[in-house]
């Protein structure tokens, strides 16, 4: 990425609490060369600009550390291009990761920028997150995605796979508050509930953000 890109990157981190140091911010540098290299092939990403990446992809995908308390076992599903599980695992390490897309060229991506930045304790499927279950019932403290437009959907694939005492966080755009209240009905079926709404504005955008954060009632 260009330096003002890095620099927006290192400045919109910090404003989300999370500290990088040098390693980090050259591994998230790599990570982000890495992608557009990879996205004049495949289309992993809209975004393409390193500004745009820096802050509207990695910066956003760190916001989940406002939710995510380490160590633990975290499963993003929907990753896409890697978003947020690989930004979140450079910078927690200790964050065991599963990632899984259902589309296999984004899963590849991910091997390949896993091996590039000699990440451990992360594992990329290119499986579909209904059939989880079977290998990986009740084995995640947190289960997050920025893919899925609909809660209930989300959580209902979510609990099959999360610890008792789990967290569901669903990284959510603008009108969080009133998708979670025309969910509520849906998610009391599920016998979840959400326990807090993280509202905040992106930094270097100021577009709305929020982690919806979910739990067993």
């Amino acid at each position: 990425m260009i330096q003002s890109a890095k620099d927006l990157l290192k400045k919109g981190a910090a404003e989300l609490g999370v500290q990088l140091d040098s390693a980090q911010l050259e591994s998230l540098n790599l990570f982000a060369e890495e992608l557009k290299k990879w996205n004049r092939k495949i289309n992993l990403t809209a975004i393409t600009g390193d500004e745009d990446i820096a802050l509207k992809h990695l910066v956003d995908s760190l916001s989940l550390l406002k939710a995510v308390r380490c160590p633990g076992r975290l499963l993003d599903i929907g990753s896409g291009g890697g978003f947020p599980c690989i930004p979140v695992k450079i910078v927690q390490p200790d964050l065991e990761m599963v990632s899984v897309d259902a589309v296999v060229k984004k899963i590849s991506f991910q091997k390949q920028a896993v091996r590039l930045l000699n990440l451990t304790g992360f594992t990329a499927l290119h499986v579909r997150a209904e059939t989880l279950a079977q290998e990986y019932g009740a084995s995640f403290d947190w289960v997050v995605s920025r893919a899925f437009s609909d809660i209930p959907s989300f959580v209902a694939m979510a609990l099959p796979v999360l610890k008792p005492e789990g967290r569901i966080v669903a990284m959510k755009g603008r009108s969080a508050a009133e998708e979670v209240e025309g969910a509520k009905d849906k998610l009391d079926a599920l016998g979840a509930g959400v326990l807090e709404i993280i509202d905040f504005a992106l930094p270097g955008t100021g577009d709305a953000r929020s982690l919806v954060i979910i739990g067993r009632n």
